[in-house]
């Protein structure tokens, strides 16, 4: 082992990764990781910030690098560690978010012994991660670095992830490696543009729907282009976007339904479904006589673009194919609604929300179904980022919205957070604290899990039983969410009218540093 920790192969690998791009490293880290921790203190430009909890970390690095564009760093130890991160990485998997995971190993001679925490690594991370390798001696570390770097960036992101055996990061070192430049889309076709144009020119009822990186602003005016030129074309985004810009000034845009046979019915009334930077719409659960795939036969579906290919240019090259005008006025005008009073609901909540709601803020929506009337009433706010939960994985909101605030650190971030899921990874508040971040977290605290309620109705048990109640319940006892918040470092408070709701948001968004109110609906 080196005396010394100048220039070991941890080093190597951190200088390499902050050459590349790299600026934030969420960690959680273990013995195994002690050099790669050292390392982060060698070298500047990489900030190291503490997560109590895996899955905090993973989810502040989804939301870093949904709105920094560029792959944040998490740090987790040996295979358990990594594991209790795996749900969001799953959920960064589904948004497209560059993540680079270094997970500790142990050393390569250690690993026969078969110590406590020894796991099958491997197996755990392929299934969240598009690039995967185990670095096998101490002159690769930096050139594998460099590598998964480059991996997560490729557009539109991925989830690299690199495992590091402790032996090999205290090795000694040759020094650190080249940045890799990451691949770039690849070409638009033209052929399907020229198609999808007689398509569009046929006027035929159609839908135009949206993902990925066509939520950004320039593929949304361009969307906006075609629904003006075509009459016949309507505009969506996929049910939970990633990242989605909003408000008054850009395109109205639809939101396509949660329950199938909603989705079912929307594109039962169009001739021809058009994707672009989103896969086709699938059911999220199978229901008994329902089918998994929801365009209906008579739909016909065709593809603009992959997630991975360059859907605004396609969307572009589409408006121009279709001779779209160059200049299309919004049609969604800049309007708020009062704000509210009387009782607190989730319509008071979503209205009080638009009503105070400052330019540029940041939307973690991970509110569940207290979140729908807000996203419906918002399109007219002042233009904001939103962010939902988009692999399903609950306990995504607080991580994501800390990691935005930290990529966004001139902006003001909202976590508009279910108090059932808020429990999975609540410690992210404690985070929050530490860093001084500028994020208010809203709990809707309906004190059940509500989407649970719903779907034991759709499974025909509309008078459910004790133990199935008791199941969906979270009242007994009830989760004083103002002393969790405090406890953690949060100024908290609870409100129980739309009148206090408005006071407490108000203040909460125009005080600098993390807040949280617990709304009690």
């Amino acid at each position: 082992m080196l005396n010394s920790w100048a220039m070991n192969s941890a080093e190597s690998l951190i200088r390499t990764l902050a050459a590349a791009g790299a600026e934030v490293c969420f960690a959680n880290p273990g013995t195994t990781e002690m050099h790669l921790v050292g390392a982060l203190d060698a070298v500047p430009g990489v900030r190291g910030v503490l997560g109590l909890f895996e899955g905090v970390c993973t989810g502040a690095a989804d939301g870093y690098g949904r709105m920094a564009d560029k792959p944040a760093l998490t740090l987790l130890h040996l295979g358990p560690g990594f594991a209790n991160g795996i749900a969001n990485l799953h959920n960064a998997r589904r948004a497209h978010s560059p993540i680079v995971n270094l997970i500790g190993d142990h050393a390569t001679w250690h690993v026969d012994a078969d110590p406590p925490l020894a796991s099958d690594i491997d197996s755990l991370a392929r299934p969240v991660s598009s690039w995967l390798r185990v670095t096998k001696s101490a002159d690769d570390l930096a050139r594998d670095g460099a590598a998964a770097f480059a991996a997560a960036a490729r557009p539109p992101g991925a989830v690299a992830t690199l495992v590091v055996p402790s032996d090999l990061a205290w090795g000694e070192a040759q020094g650190p490696a080249e940045p890799i430049a990451s691949e770039a889309p690849p070409p638009l076709v033209s052929d399907r543009i020229d198609m999808l144009a007689r398509v569009l020119r046929s006027d035929e009822p159609s839908i135009l729907l949206l993902g990925a990186h066509a939520l950004r602003e320039r593929g949304l005016r361009a969307a906006g282009r075609i629904a003006a030129a075509r009459g016949g074309c309507r505009l969506f985004c996929e049910t939970f976007p990633a990242r989605m810009e909003r408000g008054a000034g850009l395109p109205a845009i639809g939101r396509l339904p949660y329950f199938p046979e909603q989705v079912i019915e929307l594109l039962g009334s169009v001739e021809h479904l058009i994707l672009a930077g989103v896969p086709e719409p699938v059911a999220f659960f199978g229901y008994p006589e329902t089918p998994s795939r929801l365009v209906p036969g008579a739909c016909r579906l065709h593809t603009l673009a992959c997630p991975e290919e360059d859907a605004i240019g396609a969307l572009e090259a589409l408006a121009d194919a279709i001779g779209a005008s160059s200049e299309v006025a919004s049609s969604t005008p800049a309007e708020r609604p009062a704000r509210p009073s009387g009782e607190l609901t989730p319509v008071s909540l979503g209205a009080a929300i638009t009503a105070l709601q400052p330019e540029g803020l940041i939307v973690m929506d991970e509110a569940a179904t207290s979140g729908l009337p807000y996203f419906l009433g918002a399109g007219g706010a002042p233009r904001h980022t939103y962010l939902s939960l988009t692999g399903g994985a609950i306990g995504q909101g607080l991580p994501c919205a800390t990691g935005a605030a930290i990529a966004c650190p001139e902006r003001s971030v909202l976590a508009f957070q279910a108090d059932g899921s808020g429990m999975y990874t609540l410690q992210a508040l404690w985070t929050q604290a530490r860093e001084s971040l500028d994020v208010t977290t809203l709990i809707c605290a309906n004190r059940e899990y509500r989407i649970l309620r719903i779907e034991l109705d759709r499974a025909g048990l509309r008078e459910p039983g004790p133990q199935a109640q008791a199941l969906t319940d979270l009242t007994h006892p009830v989760i004083d969410w103002v002393s969790l918040g405090r406890a953690l470092g949060v100024p908290s408070e609870r409100v129980e009218s739309a009148d206090a709701l408005v006071r407490e948001l108000e203040r909460a968004l125009a005080e600098p540093g993390p807040h949280l109110i617990e709304a009690v609906l």
